[in-house]
């Protein structure tokens, strides 16, 4: 694994593999490091990046006010600036709405999309939830947020008998910036009315995956999502909830892996 900075600051890391490229996108308050059960999996196929976003981890903070374009955009910068003519994406949460904008703009660059845990149309009870922890954030920093997004994101047992994941996750989601955070937050809440309906639909092949028990990123929503791509594939998760990548990264992997090997295939079959 190799640690890098691109020419805007993204700070980055690749897991060499003897395959094609596959980026992955973290989640919003995250970091790259959320993909730490996934990488070296995936690096045994895949030549694997995963990234910081802007205002997040290592990267500096965002250049501009920040929307899903901006990070489709500084997605776009690092497959060039690595000289990648054809990369998978796979986005979790945020990075799946990015993935989605990257998509859209974008897609001759793609072989295959992954769009995961990541939301869609939402009712006003949802909007209003999330909404309201967006002041929250905006008032008390990400602190005042991280604690119910715990629970909200392992289950029940899992959180109980894993405090060093609990831990370790909250440390990343604190050391997100007070000031730059909630502006983040609210591209969370109103960037999923730019994606609803694209005026051209994904073709690449997809994969839209959550979990049972993700209630912020429900099997409706997922299975919407995937009903506005052709070829996508829907996977539900039994009894997970939003960071099913790390509560059971067997499954996680072995569903992400399932799909980029198809994918992959029919890719060559193609060609």
């Amino acid at each position: 694994m190799t640690v890098k900075t691109a020419s805007d600051g993204t700070r980055f890391e690749v897991f060499e593999g003897p395959g094609p490229a596959v980026v992955l996108v973290h989640g919003l308050g995250l970091n790259r490091h959320m993909w730490q059960w996934q990488s070296n999996a995936l690096a045994e196929r895949y030549t694997v990046i995963s990234y910081d976003l802007f205002g997040h981890g290592e990267s500096p903070p965002p250049p501009d006010t920040p929307c899903l374009t901006l990070f489709s955009e500084q997605l776009r910068r690092l497959v060039v600036e690595l000289g990648i003519a054809k990369v998978a994406v796979a986005g979790f949460s945020l990075g799946g709405m990015i993935a989605r904008r990257f998509a859209m703009d974008h897609e001759p660059r793609l072989w295959a999309l992954a769009i995961l845990h990541s939301a869609h149309q939402r009712d006003q009870a949802a909007h209003d939830a999330i909404q309201s922890r967006v002041h929250q954030a905006r008032r008390d920093g990400p602190a005042a947020t991280v604690d119910a997004a715990l629970e909200r994101w392992f289950s029940t047992p899992f959180h109980r008998d894993n405090p060093d994941i609990m831990q370790q996750v909250r440390t990343w989601v604190m050391a997100n910036s007070k000031e730059i955070y909630p502006d983040i937050y609210q591209v969370l809440v109103d960037g999923v009315d730019e994606l609803i309906a694209p005026p051209r639909a994904i073709r690449c092949p997809a994969l839209v995956m959550t979990g049972s028990e993700d209630y912020g990123n429900s099997t409706g929503m997922t299975r919407a999502i995937a009903a506005e791509i052709p070829c996508a594939k829907t996977v539900i998760l039994p009894g997970l909830r939003h960071m099913a990548m790390a509560e059971n990264p067997t499954l996680f992997n072995s569903e992400l892996q399932q799909f980029l090997h198809h994918a992959e295939q029919e890719g060559s079959d193609a060609g």
